[in-house]
C-alpha cells in the first residue's frame, strides 16, 4: 500500500473511534509503540472538511490532507529528512502510520487491555505532571533556591509581611497623590536596591535620569511631563494629557523578553478613581530575587509599594509550590503557563533532570492523564 492510500486508510478507520471537541475541531490522540518498541504520541485534527496529523512527540513535519484527498507536508521547524535530504514525507512518516493503523486493531479487539499497556508503558519524560517543590529542593542540592540568593533575613522580611497582611491595607499599597518626580524616586531606589554584579548603575544620577539610561526607553511621554506637576501625571494616567502615546512600554524598568524584565507599575486602584497603586512585576525566576529587593528596599524608605503575587512568591521562597515536569521534546521557556493557576506551578523541569533521584521523587508526581482511545458505540 502506497503512502498516501495509508493515510487515508488511517483516517478512514479512526471514524471508528471517538473523539474529542475544541470548538469545531474534531480530535483523535493516540498514543502507540511502532515495531521497535518506540511510543509515538500522533494527533489528527479534522477541521471542517481537511485533516492534520501531528507527531506531538517527535520531529516530523506535520500532514495536511484536503477534500481532494492529497496528503502533503506542511513545512515547519524541526522537519525530520532521511540522510539523503529526501523531502518525501513518506520517508519519515511511513512506519508511524504504519503502526498507528496496527494499533487501532489491537485497540478495536480489546481496548481496555490496550490502553492499560499505553499507560504503563509510556515513557515518564515524554508526560506532563507536577511535584512538591520541596522534595526537589531537598533532594537537588544544586537546584536552584530563592531564598539562599535572596538571604534569611530578606526571605523572612518578605514572609512576615505576607502573613501579617500587609498586601491587604490600602495605606501600604496606595499612594495619594504623584508627581513624575515621586515615580523617578521610587526607580531609584529600585535600581540601587536590585544592582546586580553586571550592571553598571550611576548612584549619583537622579532617578528621572536613571529611568531614562536604564529603562526599556519607550516611555509614552513620561519623560516629557512636567516632573513636579501632580495634575499632569494624573491626566497622564489617566490617558488625557496631550503627550500621552500608546505602544510603549513605561513600566518596564529594567529590559528583558516578554517575561523576563523587570515593571514597576502604577494604576488607579480597581475600586476607586482616586490615588495611585504602585506594583513590582518580575516573576521570572532568575529576576524575582531583584524584585524582592526592590520590594523590600521601597517599603523601607516608608513609601506605599506592592509586588504581584505576593503570596505566590511567599510559596515559592518556602518551597510550598509545585515543579511542573514537562516532556523531554517541550522547551522549558514559558512551559509554566502550560499549568493550571490553582497548580501554583512556577518553575518546570524535564523528568530526565531529577537524573538519580528518579526513584525517590516519582512516587510524589502527580502525572496528567493520558488520552484513552476507545471504539464508538454511538
Amino acid at each position: 500500500m502506497e503512502f498516501k492510500e495509508k493515510v487515508l486508510a488511517l483516517l478512514k478507520e479512526l471514524k471508528h473511534f471517538n473523539y474529542t471537541i475544541s470548538s469545531t475541531d474534531l480530535i483523535w490522540d493516540l498514543i502507540f509503540p511502532d515495531s521497535k518498541g518506540k511510543w509515538n504520541h500522533v494527533r489528527v485534527t479534522k477541521y471542517q472538511k481537511d485533516y492534520y496529523v501531528h507527531h506531538i512527540d517527535g520531529n516530523n513535519c506535520a500532514l495536511e490532507i484536503r477534500l481532494n484527498k492529497q496528503v502533503e507536508a506542511i513545512k515547519q521547524l524541526g522537519f525530520s529528512f532521511h540522510e539523503d535530504g529526501s523531502h518525501d514525507p513518506a520517508s519519515v512518516w511511513m512506519t508511524v502510520i504504519t503502526s498507528a493503523l496496527a494499533w487501532l486493531k489491537t485497540v478495536q479487539n480489546n481496548w481496555i487491555s490496550a490502553n492499560k499497556r499505553m499507560q504503563v508503558s509510556y515513557p515518564l519524560n515524554c508526560r506532563y505532571g507536577i511535584v512538591p517543590h520541596a522534595l526537589v529542593r531537598d533532594s537537588l542540592t544544586d537546584v536552584y533556591r530563592l531564598d539562599k540568593k535572596l538571604g534569611k533575613a530578606k526571605s523572612r522580611k518578605f514572609i512576615h509581611l505576607v502573613e501579617e497582611g500587609y498586601f491587604h491595607k490600602d495605606q501600604n499599597t496606595i499612594k495619594e497623590s504623584m508627581a513624575a518626580k515621586d515615580y523617578f524616586n521610587y526607580c531609584k531606589i529600585a535600581y540601587i536596591a536590585g544592582k546586580r554584579k553586571d550592571d553598571n548603575v550611576i548612584e549619583s544620577l537622579s532617578g528621572r535620569e536613571m529611568y531614562k539610561r536604564y529603562a526599556d526607553g519607550r516611555h509614552e511621554g513620561l519623560l516629557d511631563i512636567e516632573t513636579d506637576s501632580q495634575q499632569e501625571f494624573s491626566d497622564w494616567i489617566d490617558g488625557l494629557h496631550p503627550k500621552r502615546t500608546r505602544g510603549g512600554h513605561p513600566w518596564e524598568i529594567k529590559r528583558g523578553g516578554n517575561t523576563t524584565h523587570i515593571d514597576l507599575s502604577v494604576y488607579r486602584p480597581l475600586y476607586r478613581k482616586e490615588g495611585f497603586k504602585i506594583e513590582l512585576q518580575g516573576a521570572a525566576i532568575h529576576r524575582l530575587e531583584e524584585t524582592i529587593k526592590m520590594f523590600l528596599a521601597i517599603q523601607d524608605a516608608s513609601l506605599p509599594i506592592s509586588i504581584s503575587d505576593p503570596e505566590g512568591i511567599r510559596k515559592r521562597l518556602l518551597a510550598q509550590d509545585n515543579i511542573g515536569i514537562i516532556p523531554s521534546y517541550d522547551s522549558l521557556h514559558r512551559a509554566n503557563q502550560y499549568f493550571r493557576e490553582d497548580q501554583a506551578v512556577y518553575d518546570v523541569m524535564h523528568y530526565d533532570d531529577l537524573g538519580r533521584y528518579k526513584r525517590r521523587i516519582t512516587p510524589f508526581i502527580t502525572w496528567e492523564p493520558l488520552p484513552v482511545i476507545t471504539p464508538r458505540d454511538i
